[in-house]
């Protein structure tokens, strides 16, 4: 059995990305960040829908029509195919762990 709190990374210089599960239809992942954004330049624009929850911490994505999520421990979004986003805030304090699934 695993748990998806272990193994936490101690160094969070750069945002951390564990695969759990990859196959050609679903790819499902645990981030870590600790105050990382997305660059300031582009946008990410992924080709599958991405549903993603954060499990602890904040986070804030900003999508390319000026929305705003504000994402909160249990908070989730599901971002179509296309639909371009960026991180523009996770908390500097204390680590933010999303679940994101790709499909």
């Amino acid at each position: 059995m695993n748990n998806f709190f272990d193994d936490l990374p101690n160094d969070l210089t750069t945002e951390n990305f564990k695969q759990i599960v990859n196959s050609e239809h679903v790819v499902i992942e645990r981030i870590v960040s600790k105050g990382h954004c997305s660059p300031e330049q582009g946008w990410y624009d992924q080709s599958r829908n991405e549903w993603v929850m954060v499990l602890q911490g904040y986070a804030v994505l900003l999508f390319d029509d000026d929305v705003e999520a504000q994402l909160r421990k249990g908070d989730y979004v599901n971002i179509k195919p296309h639909q371009k986003h960026k991180v523009i805030y996770t908390d500097p304090d204390i680590e933010t762990i999303w679940l994101a699934i790709h499909y």
